[in-house]
């Protein structure tokens, strides 16, 4: 069997407690999120996902934000009836929050720190996948304060882009040679030129 397969036989059926999450040891190297106490397991992100994901990385780092405030492969809980903590594919924290995860024993933001700047989720294919991030990842994202949220979708070729205004996101779509509209991007370049094309890697 193979290490997912291994995982998924082990994964209890019972609702878990973030400190169980946290403590949670299936002796595989399996990648889980935690929705409404129980596990998610999470299957290996596809070539593309990646890419968008580097992408994006490298694009902040040559505007200015410094390595120690990107992530990939960061934890956030957020609030719900039940315990959840989310896995999203890239992470802004700001310089403050940064520090504050210096010498943590892992890579988690946990409900009483400040929330990161911008969330970044690349849609999977599936409609349970689109409609975790379009939904309640949505919804989660912005109870927990997050002031931006980017939903990048390379089967529908568009990406949005959540913003926090008095506590509710507005939104905004992006396709094609469009110029994304954010607020990070705006801080970083008077005159962003970042398309969706780029992102998406399309031609």
């Amino acid at each position: 069997m193979t290490d997912a397969a291994i995982a998924q036989a082990r994964m209890p059926s019972t609702i878990m407690s973030l400190e169980e999450f946290l403590n949670y040891d299936d002796g595989t190297d399996a990648r889980y999120e935690l929705e409404d106490g129980r596990l998610l397991f999470m299957p290996s992100e596809s070539d593309i996902n990646q890419r968008i994901a580097s992408f994006l990385f490298a694009y902040f780092l040559q505007f200015g934000i410094s390595f120690y405030c990107l992530r990939i492969g960061l934890e956030i809980a957020v609030s719900g009836s039940r315990s959840t903590v989310r896995l999203p594919d890239l992470v802004v924290l700001s310089e403050e929050l940064a520090r504050i995860m210096e010498g943590t024993t892992r890579s988690i933001v946990m409900l009483d720190m400040m929330p990161p700047r911008l969330v970044v989720e690349v849609v999977s294919p599936g409609r349970e996948n689109e409609e975790r991030d379009y939904r309640y990842k949505r919804s989660q994202y912005q109870a927990r304060g997050i002031r931006e949220y980017w939903i990048i979708d390379p089967r529908q070729a568009q990406i949005t882009v959540l913003t926090l205004v008095a506590g509710l996101y507005e939104e905004a779509v992006f396709s094609g040679d469009m110029a994304i509209a954010s607020p990070l991007l705006s801080e970083l370049s008077s005159e962003s030129s970042l398309t969706v094309a780029q992102v998406l890697q399309l031609g």
